[in-house]
């Protein structure tokens, strides 16, 4: 390299004879057109490199760790230990608590580490280290189905590393596999649409941020802003469901249709998005019969803070005032149907339903974004995980919600002809400049934050960037 970038210099020496400098400037010719020539590699080898640098820095505010899926959970009186082991574990120590905890302690020793600087680096990460997001990444292996034989499982894969980097197929099966596609991709083209979806009084464009990551990984990507349940969602869920099940439709039809006059369309990856209730939404819209074509295609799913479990024991009372209060002066459908009371019977409430629906099953990737500073959505909700007062609760309630948690689960566990990558992302924010406020009392601010905040979604998702793209 130090030859190289004296080429230009030595040109112009006068110094030097006429022949000598002429074989200089064939030489730089030489070599500008060897990089014209290979621009794309060049590019793509240098922004891999770039990746692999801001991933080792952007670690120091990522813990990494393994646990294995539960098997079924139990209801009271059953001798499953290690449901009861579990049981223990959560009388011990609240999980919000402990993460929160946890993310602190790591917080404290990150203020003594020094930042390699020989590198360019992105200021406005490095401003002060104190307050950037801890991200506690969870890596959740699969366990078998207890209705499953061993031989129809396939069992812990190990897909990331403590590193985050993507190991791919293991197996010259799954190699196999995917050499029909590698051919096919000479002679079509692959369609990867996002969805992204609004939370409850939400903007089409609150996940703009997520977006703008997504689109710096993969320029390619088709999205979709959805509109079609702005100002719409104090009401029923089927039907934000069914409204943007149809939007989907059109949207994927009308890109369908732009690849496919341009040539052959070789496949579709469909990836969803979704802020606060706009998960329920997701998944209500994929539990629509119309969407039932396009299961095949699903590939990545985003759940930032989702209520999947509802509210059956949410601790933040204020919060629970407050939608006591919607339920009641204003009748708010999606309200009675997250905490319960949109049926005498639990088991006959929409959310027990939705949760029977095979609305996870279908992805490749599901990612799971959770904040213990967040108090609208209950932590274990959002984890879709047991919580201390279900273990302990022998009533129906109890057994409903560990139906529900079970169902859940079980989409996760369940088989697929792919490898699928199950993460929860605990995301721990800087709360020392919010103030005393209500929002801050209340949870809403680290609710919030997930929108007005893209660093979390940095580290994510460039440090798993096979799942984006």
């Amino acid at each position: 390299m130090e030859h190289f970038s004296a080429v230009p210099q030595v040109c112009f020496s006068t110094k030097l004879p006429h022949s000598v400098r002429v074989f200089y400037i064939f030489l730089l010719r030489g070599r500008i057109h060897f990089i014209w020539a290979n621009k794309t590699k060049i590019l793509e080898f240098l922004r891999d490199v770039w990746t692999k640098d801001r991933r080792a820095e952007w670690s120091i505010w990522m813990v990494y760790s393994k646990v294995e899926m539960p098997h079924h959970y139990m209801s009271s009186g059953s001798d499953d230990s290690s449901h009861h082991g579990h049981r223990r574990v959560l009388s011990l120590l609240n999980p919000a608590q402990s993460a929160a905890t946890r993310a602190d302690l790591h917080r404290r020793s990150i203020a003594q580490m020094r930042i390699n600087n020989r590198s360019i680096q992105d200021m406005y990460i490095f401003g002060d280290l104190l307050r950037i997001p801890i991200i506690i990444v969870e890596r959740v292996t699969n366990a078998p189905l207890r209705t499953l034989s061993e031989n129809s499982f396939f069992k812990n894969l190990d897909l990331v590393d403590a590193h985050g980097s993507y190991s791919g197929p293991s197996t010259e099966s799954e190699a196999g596999k995917k050499q029909p596609s590698a051919a096919l991709s000479k002679n079509g083209r692959e369609l990867k649409a996002v969805i992204f979806v609004h939370g409850f009084q939400g903007h089409h464009l609150d996940l703009r941020l997520v977006r703008n990551q997504w689109l710096l990984i993969d320029p390619k990507m088709e999205f979709l802003m959805s509109e079609v349940n702005e100002d719409k969602t104090s009401g029923d869920f089927r039907e934000m469901g069914q409204r943007l099940a149809e939007e989907v439709i059109s949207f994927l039809k009308k890109k369908m249709d732009k690849v496919s006059r341009s040539g052959l369309l070789r496949d579709i990856k469909l990836s969803f998005v979704g802020h606060s209730i706009g998960n329920i939404i997701i998944r209500t819209a994929l539990a629509e019969s119309i969407m039932e074509p396009y299961l095949r295609y699903l590939h990545t799913y985003v759940s930032i803070s989702g209520p999947h479990l509802g509210y059956l024991y949410s601790s933040n009372s204020l919060f629970n005032s407050g939608m006591w209060l919607l339920k009641k002066l204003k009748g708010t459908q999606c309200i009675h149907q997250l905490t319960f009371t949109d049926d005498p019977n639990l088991q006959n409430t929409f959310l027990y339903k939705l949760c029977e629906q095979k609305t996870l099953e279908n992805f490749r990737h599901i990612v799971l974004l959770s904040s213990p500073q967040d108090g609208y959505v209950p932590y274990h909700s959002a984890r879709i995980e047991l919580c201390q007062a279900a273990s302990s609760d022998h009533s129906k309630k109890g057994r409903v919600f560990l139906q529900m948690l079970n169902n859940c689960l079980d989409q996760i566990r369940a088989p697929t002809p792919e490898h699928r990558l199950f993460m929860r992302c605990d995301v721990n924010f800087d709360t020392s400049s919010y103030g005393r406020s209500l929002n801050t009392i209340i949870g809403r601010a680290a609710h919030i934050e997930f929108l007005e905040s893209d660093v979390f979604a940095k580290f994510i998702m460039w440090s798993f960037q096979e799942l984006f793209r």
